[in-house]
């Protein structure tokens, strides 16, 4: 089982990354990321009023903390804050097109690597 990475937790380090940082759109998820820190990866995560009652929220940070952990669990890139912001998809989106959402959001930011392409059997 991957470990967690490290988190965001001040309310300071979610605006640095907001205001310096990158941003990637996907349907059940926003990615904002900020390279060149001297620490190893962290992830913040969030989730506005607009998505529902707390409940709601939870269930969407949950749902992101455990996508993150899973494609970030241990083949992490060091040196960059990462905030993942829940839509109102986040929380009922299935759980596999959520990690897709994310698996592309980070490949759009250039975080990972496009999966080898296996050589064709003859």
């Amino acid at each position: 089982m991957p470990a967690r990475p490290p988190r965001l937790k001040q309310r300071r380090e979610f605006q640095r990354v907001s205001s310096r940082g990158t941003r990637v759109a996907r349907p059940g998820l926003v990615l904002q990321v900020l390279a060149g820190t001297e620490a190893p990866l962290r992830v913040g995560f969030t989730t506005t009023k607009k998505i529902g009652n707390a409940v709601t929220r939870n269930r969407a940070r949950r749902r992101l903390r455990e996508a993150a952990r899973i494609l970030l669990g241990e083949a992490a890139p060091a040196g960059y804050d990462l905030v993942l912001i829940g839509r109102d998809a986040t929380a009922t989106r299935d759980f596999r097109t959520l990690l897709g959402d994310l698996r592309g959001a980070l490949k759009q930011a250039g975080l990972l690597k496009p999966a080898p392409v296996p050589d064709p059997v003859p």
